[in-house]
């Protein structure tokens, strides 16, 4: 994000700047479906296999709330 800030307060080329943002956007794509792989494999396993509904539930409407968030 520096990197971009600075960019703009250099009144570098529009279309590098924007190539710029694409990368960083697609830099937090991959972290965020890492992470979201890490919590499914995790969490989310773990409350379905301790057999708690409710607790199992819980994560579920977490889950679909994490995914609407990200827009898939």
């Amino acid at each position: 994000m520096r990197g971009i800030t600075k960019m703009v307060a250099e009144d570098r080329y529009c279309v590098d700047v924007i190539t710029q943002i694409t990368a960083v956007r697609a830099a937090l794509r991959r972290v965020e479906e890492e992470i979201l792989r890490d919590h499914t494999a995790h969490c989310v396993e773990d409350v379905i296999a301790s057999g708690d509904p409710a607790a199992q539930r819980r994560k579920v409407q977490e889950l679909v709330g994490l995914l609407t968030r990200a827009g898939r």
